[in-house]
């Protein structure tokens, strides 16, 4: 049993290539140590030199994941928050911008008392204290630490240098989980271990040995393989973990126990399961396979393309939080990637929403493809598809209903035209100081703010409750001078901040549109397998009929 002054730390770190799931790894680790009685924390490392994910291209990096405190970071805090059902702080999350910002600034302020100050060891210094000081703020007896980026770019190795360090200090305390592809070509037909077998060197090569493989590939590896990957790279041949392609993220937990990737981990750490208990889990990978009928969504964004390719990643909370309510309604969702800009130059084509059962339209910065989206919310709105609008599409629909019903010809954004005549939508006023300095990194309105949710609306009764929390990322707001105007013409402002001034969900009435509502703020950020989110529910129960 762990002590409170013995906390143990696992790394995970990647090989081969990046993408095959060190961060679904972390997440399952986490949710399987939880099942065996530990109270566990999760913390990402991201190689680079941004202080936080917030002005990383989505296109690249994927989504923007917003945490309660408002930090802005990486996709898969979103991932350990939805797998461990916890709430994480911004010291969970850790870039090579941020730690370097920290030992200069402590420098400049003398706290290092005159030493010469050296990226090693003090940058590995740096990034051990913020690990230890978030397991303590987390009183988490198990923390779990995935190093961004693949074994052998120049752009890690100090992190893994910290946590060599580590395992130099505390050898029982400290345990390297190696995540690497094992490909399995066409043509050849035969699993090829070799570039498992190099990864493993390069990170012997940084003087760390893992003590665990997690070998992704297609199909379960065989005995062969896995007795190869084991005398190859110093592992016993029980610790090479088989990570096949599944149906779902959420089957991973599950099928690492396959391999009794617990136990193996509690043995190499010296505890003692309390528990084995995850039936809740079970229960809900359980929906995920008897979920049958058909649910068709289309989700028309702009952050779809890169090059040749769909990051369907820009938007994987959405996706997720779709998911988790379709298979508690008993559907399969299928996801269609729609280009918003498409609308604009072609109208015809708006005629393929009828073949969907429901509209999402997700959040987003800048002019490309706006009129298309409001071009699809008018579409939705005159055609009674279910139409679900998060932050961007949220005043996407306010424009279009201000244009379109309230009678406000070239209503706008200021986003995209500050001097229209009608800025519908506006910037917040704290925001324009912010915007003149150019200061733009990591402060828009960001994190959790109350709301207050009126009686006898979609909203209300999809959240059973008057007064609610969630996360925000934006700089533009509806325009309190055009609120009443706007009501007055028949849309419903559901949710307001506390103070009335920011409206925060906007709706139109039941009897009006099957489901059109749009919140200011991202909900998919408090969505979770065993939670899934009220509004979300909502949308596919009606996108469902």
């Amino acid at each position: 049993m762990a002590k409170k002054n013995n906390k143990k730390y696992i790394f995970v770190v990647g090989g081969v290539m990046s993408g095959v799931g060190k961060g679904i790894t972390t997440s399952s680790i986490g949710n399987l140590m939880q099942s065996r009685g530990f109270s566990v924390t999760a913390l990402k490392v991201d190689p680079y030199i941004n202080v936080d994910a917030g002005t990383m291209n989505p296109t690249e990096h994927g989504e923007v994941f917003v945490l309660n405190d408002g930090d802005e970071t990486d996709q898969d805090m979103g991932n350990y928050e939805r797998f461990m059902n916890i709430t994480l702080p911004h010291t969970n999350y850790m870039t090579t911008g941020r730690v370097y910002q920290s030992v200069i600034e402590r420098e400049r302020k003398g706290g290092y008392r005159g030493k010469c100050v050296e990226v090693v060891p003090h940058i590995p210094l740096e990034i051990i204290d913020r690990i230890e000081k978030a397991s303590k703020k987390e009183d988490a007896e198990i923390s779990i630490i995935e190093i961004g980026g693949t074994i052998g770019e120049y752009q890690n190795i100090l992190f893994l240098e910290a946590a060599r360090m580590m395992k130099s200090k505390r050898p029982d305390d400290v345990l390297f989980v190696l995540v690497s592809y094992v490909p399995l070509p066409s043509k050849v037909g035969e699993m090829k271990t070799k570039p498992t077998q190099y990864a493993s060197r390069t990170l012997n090569g940084a003087g760390i040995q893992a003590d665990i493989i997690v070998a992704r590939s297609e199909v379960a590896l065989d005995d062969k393989r896995k007795e190869k990957i084991a005398w190859s790279c110093s592992v016993d041949k029980k610790s090479v973990i088989s990570a096949p392609d599944v149906e779902s993220i959420y089957h991973v937990p599950l099928n690492f126990e396959k391999d009794n990737l617990s136990n193996i981990i509690l043995k190499k750490l010296g505890l003692r399961a309390r528990t084995r208990d995850n039936a809740k889990w079970e229960k809900f990978t359980k929906k995920v396979e008897t979920a049958k009928k058909p649910l068709k969504i289309g989700i028309v964004g702009k952050y779809f393309e890169t090059g040749d390719f769909v990051l369907s990643d820009a938007y994987i909370s959405v996706i997720e939080a779709l998911k988790h309510a379709s298979y508690y309604n008993g559907c399969k969702p299928e996801l269609a990637w729609l280009d918003s800009v498409k609308y604009e130059t072609d109208k015809k084509s708006l005629e393929e929403l009828k073949d969907y059962d429901g509209i999402v339209v997700p959040g987003g910065f800048g002019s490309r493809g706006i009129e298309g989206k409001i071009n699809v919310a008018q579409y939705c709105r005159e055609n009674k598809i279910p139409y679900f609008g998060l932050c961007y599409g949220m005043q996407i629909a306010v424009i279009e209903f201000a244009r379109n019903v309230a009678g406000i010809k070239g209503a706008q954004t200021a986003e995209i035209d500050d001097t229209a005549k009608h800025c519908v939508i506006d910037i917040m006023p704290e925001q324009k100081e912010k915007l003149k300095k150019k200061d733009f990194g990591g402060s828009m309105r960001l994190g959790a703010y109350p709301a207050n949710i009126v009686k006898d609306t979609i909203a209300r009764t999809a959240y059973k409750k008057a007064e609610i929390s969630e996360r925000h990322r934006h700089r533009y707001e509806v325009n309190p001078e055009y609120i009443k105007q706007i009501e007055d013409a028949g849309l419903v402002f559901s949710g307001k901040s506390p103070d009335g001034v920011l409206m925060e969900i906007a709706e139109l009435p039941k009897n009006k549109h099957p489901f059109y509502l749009a919140t200011q703020f991202h909900p998919e950020f408090q969505s979770a397998p065993l939670n899934p989110h009220p509004l979300f529910m909502a949308f596919v129960k009606a996108s469902k009929k």
